[in-house]
Parts: C-alpha cells; structure tokens; sequence
C-alpha cells in the first residue's frame, strides 16, 4: 500500500462538527496548516503508540485537508459495485430538523464515499417508514445510550436477520467512549483518561474541546508537562472559539511552567479593538510572579512583569495591586518603596491588609509611633495584625533615647500587651518604666514578661537590675542562681555594683540582644504574618457588632430596673454600660468609622449571587461597616462557596456576626457551624452567641434558661460586669434574693453603679417584705 493512502474513519458523533482523517503513515505530525502537530495520548503500548502517534488530521466540518487523497482509480471491469451509502441518521436528522447534526453526517458521509453527493434538499427527504429505527435514533439524541443498546437487543432477538445502521453503532461506541473518558477524568484516573483518548484519537476535536481538556490535564498529572503543553497549543493552533482559547490558558495556568505558559501565550490572536486576547491572563501571571516573590524573596522577577503590575497599580484604581508590590518591595529590604505603594493601596481602601504592611515600612524606618497609630484601628482583626501592633508598640519603648509617649497611647498600649501576652513587649514596658525611675512598675513588667516567656534572658536582666534598685538582695542573689552559667552580664552584676550610681541608666547593650530593630519587629513566640499563598497577608476578619451585646443587656436591665421596688438615692442618675476591660473589636466594639472603612463597592443593592465567592466576602464586611447586616449575610452565603478553607471559615464567621448584629441567635448559632473556626474565634463566637442566648431568654421571662445560658458562657470566658448585672435580676425575678444579693455586692466592689442600684433593689424588697 502506498503511504500517500487514505483509511477514513466513521467519526461523527451527536456533539462533534469536524472529521478526523487517519493516515496509514505520516513521516511527520502535520496538521492541515502544515504547523506540527501536537502528539496523540499515549496509550502505554509502545508499539500501538508509535502508530497512533502519526495518524490524525483534523480538519473543520466542511474544510478539505490540505494533505489530498489520491483520486479513486476508474473501476475495473469486473469490479464490484460501488457501496450503498447509508443514509440513515441523515434522514432522521433532516426530519428532526438538526441542523448540526445534519451537517455533520453531510461531512462524514463525504469524507466515507468521495463519490457521494447529498441530496439537493436534505430536509425535503422522505420519511423513514422503520418507526421502530426512529425510535433507536431518538434514544440516541437524548443520549440514552443504555436504553438504545437494550432497544437493539430486543430487536435483533424479535427480528434474527435485522441488522442496526453500522453508523448507529459506531456513533454510539464513541458517545459510550467519551462519557468513559469524562467519568475517568472526573475521578483522577489520569492514565485511563489517556488511554481512552489513544484508542478513540476523532474524540479529540475542537467540537468537543472540553475533552482535549481533559487529556490535557491528563498529561499534565501524569508527569508528561510537555506533551500537555502540545495538547493546550494544539487547541491554540485549530480551535476559533475566543472563549475556548481564553480558557485553555486559564485551565493551563496551575498546571504548566511559567517557560510552557509562555509558549502558549506567544500564539495568541489581537482583537478588534486592537488588543491582545490573553492581555488579562498576561496581567495574573505577572501579578502572581511579584506576589510569589513577595514571599520569597529569593525568586526573581522578571522587568517586564514588575512593570505591567505598576502599570496596573498606577492605572486599576483598586487597593489589589498596589499591595502585592507593596509586599514585594518590604521582602526586599526597601522599606521606602513599599511605604509608596501600601499607602497608594491604604488610601484607596483603609483596610487591615494595607495597614499591616504600612506599618511593617514605617517600623522598618523607625517610625514606631506612626506605625502603632496606623495598625491601631485593625489590631484585633487577625493573629498578623495583633503580631504588627505588638511590634509597633515594642519598637515605639525601645527607642533610643527614648521618647516621650502621650499617656492616652500608653494607656491604651498597656491592655494590648496584657491581653496579647507578648514577653518583649512587656519586657520594653519594663525598660521604659526602668527609665523613668520607676522601679516597681518595671520590677512588675519584667516579672509579667518572665510569665509568659521563662528562658527569656533580657526580661531577668532588667529584673535582677530593678531588684538591685529597689534593694532586694534576696531577689538579686536568686536571679543569679536561677541563671547561673548561662548569662554572665546577670553573674558578674555584683562586680560592677560598686562602680555604677544608683539609678544609672544602663547602656543599649545591658537591654539585651531581643531589643527591637526597624528591620526585625518583634512578635508573639511562634507568630507569623499570615499568607494567602501569593505573599499578600491575608484577608482581614476585622467587623463590629452594633449595637453590642453589652448595650442590649444594659437595655434589658434598665427595662427590668424600672419594675422593681428602687432606693430613691440611686434613681438620679441614668443607667450606663458598666466599666469593663475593653472589648475585642471583632464582637464588641460600639462604633462604627464609617469615614475611614465605609467601602467604595457596596453603597448600592446588588445581587450576591452575581459576585465570586470572595469578593462576596469582601462584600460581607463592607456591609457590615454600613450596618446592613442581613444584606452582609446573604453576602457571606454567597462566600460559603468558596473552594478556600480560610474564605469559607472567614464568611461563615462574618454571617454569625451578620446574624448576631440582627438579634437572630439562632440563626448565628447555626452559620457559625457552616464552616470550622481556629480555637479563639470558635470561643469568641460561643461567648457572644450565650450572651446573647442569655439577653434573649431573660427578656422573654425564662430565668432559668438565662442562668443556665451565663453559667455556660462563664465556663468559657470571664464575666462582664453587665452579664453579672443581668445574672442579679434573673435571681431576683427567681426570688432568689441572696444569690442576688451576693451578686449584686460583687458588681458593686468594682466600683459599678449598677451594682450598688440592684444591692439597693433587693434591700427594698426585703423591707417591703418585712
């Protein structure tokens, strides 16, 4: 046989437009355009794969290949008569009206017998008088495969000698193999996706790209990078459709290397308007390669990326890009420009993610006291912003010369520190009191920060030198032989006793080598700047409750306070919150900056089901901020379906807080459990949800039910002094008066109104009993 012989292969199914010409040899992979052609899947056999390699064209329906058949030779005499075509499936596709169907056997049935001509009106053709084969071809259409093969059983068993339309089978064999393929696909089975394509190479057009995909992909999880590559471009090289080729890059992008993706790029097409059509891909392969770098700071960038990211951060005005070079630049030692660039981000949307990195720059530059007022705002809204301000507040102490810091920064610095538990910042508390001569205050700071951290050698040395101070012999011999050989300055300070004034300041050196630097902030043991894999700190949890819970129980008490028997001294004045250590920003805090963090994106209605899950998120918080909590819920639903694990735990968080803000405890309870939650927000939910459990069943009447509620929240969390308060009346409603009493007595030793109001209502009813 000559090797310019053409085999034709039967290939039309119902979704394919194009024929597939298989070759007996082709020297080289050609496609009709005369560009190689991609390699064919492997099947494993060496032997079968060496064929399959070199055998396929494929040619849109209606398209000559460009590789000619040799004209079919005038028919000798004696030579059997030419084959009946059978025109079957056209018939039925012409009566059904398939256009596309139509077309496609047209093609096949050209490309079967050249000397074959379709009728000149197909759809005029008469109809099939064998109702029952129109019934098979109609199983076939609906693509009840099962069902036609049983329907051809029953007939060939009821009709021995009735033979199906050879071209029904063969369509229904490619139709059975493809679904093979995609269930293959669809459970991981790589090298069954690849052997299925070798074994049946005419599902591989670009009628059906999504199988091309497959295969695709198939190569890629199977180690075999670069016949994937060949795979994606042979749909670049013959498919038209600008949606497909767009997502052949998209589906390419995790799966080959920036060098493949490149290649594949190099063949794309300009648009009408003169653009490019993988412009937006080109924008989120740069954007990932500065982001990637922003958390490695070993892995280069090439000039043209960095550029069309600043181009998109000067052009795109969204806080995105900006951060991802802010990043970058920080990684790389260049506090400067990464101020730059996060302020641009930070000034278009004051979020938590921006402020971390501004402040990281500005600590970078020892400019502690402008990064502690910038991370201020965003300190609760994740474990990186907390572990940011610990580093903004250390490094504002361990300046030198020290600084004078306004009282209402230190008074706010101080609860930070104890509530985060962070061994350098109290230690640079210590060091700061040490300075300004106040010796027990430091005495106290070093002592706090040896709590939480034990082997911290500078937190003792400021210790042992403030006991020396304050003349405590006893406490100084102790330090030195707790420390014994392992810290020689702590050792030798009897030595140098005689030589220094009392109440020296002692040098840098003696604060120890953890004192902070402006490259080098300081955090909790262990802590670490959250990422979200692009080198970006994550997105931020930060949102408030309003009104709080503590204002809902101060209303509830106050309706209560004003059924009950009152002391006349105690009735002057109005009901306020109690005073109690400050509250966690993400549940309780009482107002809303709607000038600072109101979003630029949410001032309008929209459907959250038109946005992506994680910008559904972003959403959620935005409507929070303009406390439109349900709106903020049915955002955080739509985040729900996000395929990230932090995103899901993030919306699910933000609709139990959605709910929470709405009165809606029940509904809180249950989108709290949508999604796992790390341990202290987990706990933070449970307390706000009992409280408000509490609130809810004291207000319906239910005081038992409210006791139980405060008892549980108690095993969990200190209770507040309003919480206290609402215990009281609950035992007061209950006629529990000592318990009351005893209750009310503990509030009022805080030096709580309230509390000295409810000791006042239970002396009244006690004197009215009496």
């Amino acid at each position: 046989m000559k090797k310019s012989t053409l085999l034709i292969l039967p290939i039309i199914a119902a979704f394919a437009g194009v024929a597939a010409v298989q070759l007996d040899y082709v020297p080289a992979l050609a496609t009709t355009n005369g560009s190689v052609r991609p390699a064919m899947p492997e099947s494993g056999d060496p032997a079968q794969d060496a064929q399959a390699q070199d055998g396929y064209v494929v040619v849109q329906s209606g398209r000559a290949p460009k590789t000619q058949a040799p004209k079919p030779a005038a028919p000798a005499p004696g030579a059997a008569p030419a084959p009946k075509v059978d025109e079957t499936a056209l018939r039925y596709f012409a009566r059904q009206g398939d256009k596309r169907r139509l077309e496609a056997e047209i093609a096949r049935l050209r490309a079967l017998y050249p000397g074959w001509t379709p009728p000149d009106d197909p759809t005029s053709v008469a109809p099939q008088a064998d109702t029952a084969l129109d019934a098979m071809w109609k199983l076939y259409a609906a693509g009840k495969l099962p069902e036609l093969r049983k329907a051809i059983q029953e007939r060939q068993t009821s009709e021995p000698g009735w033979k199906p339309p050879a071209d029904m089978l063969q369509l229904v064999e490619l139709a059975e193999s493809r679904e093979q393929l995609i269930n293959a696909s669809d459970l991981k089975q790589y090298d069954t996706v690849i052997r299925i394509g070798s074994s049946h190479n005419s599902l591989l057009t670009c009628s059906d790209v999504d199988v091309l995909w497959r295969v695709a992909e198939a190569f890629a999880k199977t180690d075999r990078a670069a016949r994937a590559k060949d795979a994606y471009g042979y749909i670049l090289d013959n498919c038209t459709k600008p949606e497909e080729r767009l997502a052949t890059v998209q589906k390419a992008l995790p799966l080959l290397s920036r060098t493949d993706l490149d290649v594949l790029l190099a063949r794309e097409k300009t648009n009408k308007d003169g653009g490019k059509e993988f412009d937006s891909i080109r924008n989120d392969l740069a954007r990932k390669a500065v982001a990637d770098a922003g958390s490695d700071p070993k892995l280069a960038v090439s000039p043209a990326d960095m550029s069309r990211v600043e181009k998109l951060a000067n052009d795109i005005v969204e806080p995105s890009d900006p951060l991802i070079l802010g990043w970058y630049y920080l990684r790389r030692n260049d506090p400067v420009s990464a101020e730059k660039w996060f302020r641009l981000s930070h000034d278009r949307e004051n979020a938590a993610s921006s402020s971390q990195g501004l402040a990281l720059a500005m600590i970078a530059q020892s400019r502690p006291a402008e990064a502690e007022a910038t991370i201020y705002e965003w300190r609760d809204s994740s474990d990186g912003a907390k572990a940011v301000y610990m580093a903004a507040v250390a490094n504002l102490l361990a300046q030198d010369p020290p600084v004078e810091i306004a009282p209402a920064i230190l008074q706010r610095m101080v609860p930070e520190v104890m509530m985060a538990k962070d061994a350098n910042a109290a230690q640079q508390l210590g060091w700061y009191a040490y300075l300004l001569n106040q010796f027990e205050t430091a005495s106290g700071w070093f002592s706090t920060a040896l709590l939480w951290k034990p082997d911290d050698e500078p937190s003792s040395y400021g210790l042992v030198l403030t006991r020396e101070q304050l003349g405590d012999t006893a406490g100084v011999a102790d330090i030195q032989r707790r420390w014994a050989g392992k810290s020689d300055r702590i050792a030798r300070l009897g030595e140098l006793r005689n030589t220094r004034q009392r109440g020296l300041v002692p040098s840098p050196e003696r604060f120890g080598t953890d004192t902070l630097t402006a490259t080098q902030p300081t955090t909790n043991p262990g802590a670490t700047l959250p990422q979200d894999g692009s080198g970006v700190a994550a997105t931020p949890l930060s949102t408030t409750l309003a009104p709080t819970l503590a204002d809902r129980v101060a209303e509830t008490i106050a309706r209560t306070r004003a059924t009950q028997p009152q002391n006349s001294q105690y009735q002057t004045e109005p009901l306020q919150p109690a005073p109690e250590p400050r509250r966690t920003r993400s549940l309780q805090q009482t107002t809303v900056n709607t000038g600072q963090r109101a979003s630029r994106g949410c001032t309008t209605t929209i459907d959250p089901q038109t946005l992506s899950p994680d910008r559904a998120v972003t959403r959620g918080w935005c409507l929070m901020d303009m406390n439109r909590p349900l709106e903020a819920a049915a955002a955080f639903e739509r985040g729900l379906l996000s395929r990230s694990e932090a995103a899901k735990s993030d919306a699910a968080y933000g609709q139990s807080l959605a709910y929470l803000r709405a009165g809606l405890a029940d509904k809180a309870a249950v989108a709290a459990s949508k999604a796992r939650q790390r341990q202290s927000r987990q706990i933070e939910l449970d307390t706000a949800l009992l409280a408000s459990r509490a609130t809810d069943s004291f207000t319906a009447g239910r005081y038992n039910e409210a006791l139980l509620a405060l008892d549980q929240r108690a095993r969990i969390a200190p209770e507040r002094n309003d919480l206290m308060v609402l215990r009281g009346y609950a035992y007061l409603n209950l006629n529990r008066l000592s318990d009351a009493q005893r209750v009310f007595e503990a509030v009022a030793a805080t030096g709580s109104k309230d509390g000295l109001r409810g000791m006042a209502t239970v002396r009244a009813i006690r004197n009215k009993e009496y």
